[in-house]
Protein backbone atom coordinates (compact mmCIF):
# COMPACT_ATOMS: atom_id res chain seq x y z
CA UNK A 1 0.00 0.00 0.00
CA UNK A 2 1.50 3.39 -0.98
CA UNK A 3 1.93 5.96 1.26
CA UNK A 4 -0.93 8.71 0.78
CA UNK A 5 0.85 11.19 3.37
CA UNK A 6 3.22 12.45 0.41
CA UNK A 7 0.90 13.90 -1.13
CA UNK A 8 0.48 16.09 1.65
CA UNK A 9 4.38 17.18 1.58
CA UNK A 10 7.12 18.15 4.02
CA UNK A 11 8.11 21.53 4.38
CA UNK A 12 10.15 24.08 6.49
CA UNK A 13 8.47 24.44 9.89
CA UNK A 14 6.47 27.52 10.80
CA UNK A 15 7.99 29.44 12.42
CA UNK A 16 10.85 28.60 11.32
CA UNK A 17 13.19 27.19 13.89
CA UNK A 18 16.34 25.18 14.36
CA UNK A 19 15.63 21.46 14.59
CA UNK A 20 17.12 18.82 16.59
CA UNK A 21 20.14 18.33 14.62
CA UNK A 22 20.71 22.30 14.66
CA UNK A 23 19.17 22.20 10.52
CA UNK A 24 16.01 23.90 10.03
CA UNK A 25 13.03 21.81 11.66
CA UNK A 26 11.05 20.39 9.36
CA UNK A 27 7.12 19.40 9.33
CA UNK A 28 5.16 16.83 7.17
CA UNK A 29 1.87 15.68 6.62
CA UNK A 30 -1.24 17.06 8.75
CA UNK A 31 1.40 19.45 10.84
CA UNK A 32 2.49 20.89 7.60
CA UNK A 33 -0.63 22.08 6.56
CA UNK A 34 -1.99 23.49 10.18
CA UNK A 35 1.05 25.50 9.68
CA UNK A 36 0.56 26.44 6.30
CA UNK A 37 -3.35 27.42 7.50
CA UNK A 38 -1.42 29.89 10.20
CA UNK A 39 1.09 31.21 7.36
CA UNK A 40 -1.60 31.88 5.05
CA UNK A 41 -3.81 33.85 8.16
CA UNK A 42 -0.72 35.45 9.48
CA UNK A 43 0.62 37.26 6.21
CA UNK A 44 -1.09 40.16 4.61
CA UNK A 45 -1.18 40.82 0.97
CA UNK A 46 2.14 42.48 -0.20
CA UNK A 47 4.05 41.47 1.92
CA UNK A 48 5.82 38.44 0.39
CA UNK A 49 8.30 40.75 -2.52
CA UNK A 50 8.06 37.37 -5.22
CA UNK A 51 4.15 37.02 -4.11
CA UNK A 52 2.43 40.03 -3.83
CA UNK A 53 -1.21 38.26 -3.70
CA UNK A 54 -0.06 35.77 -0.93
CA UNK A 55 -2.18 36.02 2.26
CA UNK A 56 -4.86 37.03 3.60
CA UNK A 57 -6.92 40.68 4.39
CA UNK A 58 -7.86 40.36 7.49
CA UNK A 59 -5.08 42.68 8.22
CA UNK A 60 -7.25 45.42 6.73
CA UNK A 61 -9.95 45.10 9.79
CA UNK A 62 -7.55 45.40 12.24
CA UNK A 63 -9.55 48.60 13.68
CA UNK A 64 -13.03 47.41 12.66
CA UNK A 65 -15.26 47.11 15.27
CA UNK A 66 -16.20 43.71 16.83
CA UNK A 67 -20.20 43.80 14.99
CA UNK A 68 -21.33 40.86 13.17
CA UNK A 69 -20.73 42.65 9.89
CA UNK A 70 -16.89 42.37 10.74
CA UNK A 71 -17.41 38.64 11.58
CA UNK A 72 -18.97 38.06 8.14
CA UNK A 73 -16.21 39.85 6.37
CA UNK A 74 -12.97 38.27 8.67
CA UNK A 75 -14.81 34.70 7.52
CA UNK A 76 -15.03 35.86 3.91
CA UNK A 77 -11.39 36.54 3.56
CA UNK A 78 -10.18 33.70 5.49
CA UNK A 79 -12.48 31.13 3.13
CA UNK A 80 -11.32 32.69 0.10
CA UNK A 81 -7.80 32.83 0.81
CA UNK A 82 -7.55 29.56 2.11
CA UNK A 83 -9.34 28.20 -0.97
CA UNK A 84 -6.83 29.97 -3.03
CA UNK A 85 -3.44 29.26 -1.84
CA UNK A 86 -4.66 26.00 -0.05
CA UNK A 87 -5.29 23.28 -2.33
CA UNK A 88 -4.63 20.46 0.24
CA UNK A 89 -7.60 20.87 2.00
CA UNK A 90 -11.68 21.84 1.21
CA UNK A 91 -13.22 24.28 3.74
CA UNK A 92 -16.28 23.14 5.35
CA UNK A 93 -16.89 26.35 7.44
CA UNK A 94 -15.27 29.20 8.83
CA UNK A 95 -17.09 30.59 11.99
CA UNK A 96 -16.14 33.94 13.77
CA UNK A 97 -17.09 34.63 17.32
CA UNK A 98 -16.35 37.04 19.73
CA UNK A 99 -13.91 35.45 22.63
CA UNK A 100 -16.27 36.24 25.59
CA UNK A 101 -15.36 38.57 27.89
CA UNK A 102 -12.25 40.15 25.32
CA UNK A 103 -13.70 42.54 22.85
CA UNK A 104 -10.39 42.42 21.04
CA UNK A 105 -10.22 39.24 20.01
CA UNK A 106 -12.27 36.90 17.54
CA UNK A 107 -12.06 33.56 17.33
CA UNK A 108 -11.77 32.04 13.63
CA UNK A 109 -12.99 28.66 14.01
CA UNK A 110 -12.18 27.04 10.70
CA UNK A 111 -13.75 23.20 9.98
CA UNK A 112 -11.82 21.61 6.72
CA UNK A 113 -11.39 18.28 5.35
CA UNK A 114 -7.76 17.30 4.15
CA UNK A 115 -8.35 16.22 0.37
CA UNK A 116 -5.61 13.24 0.34
CA UNK A 117 -7.55 10.89 2.98
CA UNK A 118 -10.17 12.77 4.09
CA UNK A 119 -9.44 13.66 7.99
CA UNK A 120 -11.86 16.38 9.54
CA UNK A 121 -9.80 19.00 10.94
CA UNK A 122 -11.09 22.23 13.10
CA UNK A 123 -8.57 25.14 14.15
CA UNK A 124 -9.36 28.15 15.91
CA UNK A 125 -6.86 31.01 14.83
CA UNK A 126 -7.14 34.21 17.01
CA UNK A 127 -7.29 37.50 15.64
CA UNK A 128 -6.85 40.91 17.79
CA UNK A 129 -8.74 43.95 16.73
CA UNK A 130 -8.12 47.04 18.47
CA UNK A 131 -11.55 48.54 17.98
CA UNK A 132 -11.10 52.37 18.81
CA UNK A 133 -7.75 52.29 19.03
CA UNK A 134 -5.59 55.38 16.62
CA UNK A 135 -9.00 56.74 15.80
CA UNK A 136 -9.49 60.99 16.53
CA UNK A 137 -12.51 61.07 19.10
CA UNK A 138 -12.99 57.63 20.20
Amino acid sequence: MADNRSFLGTGIAFPVRVGPHGGLSLSSAEQSITEAIWLVLSTAPGERVMNPEFGCGINTLVFAPNSAATHAEVAHHVHEALLRFEPRIEVLDVRVTSAGDLDNVLLISIDYRVRDNNTLNNLVYPFYVTEGFGRTGA
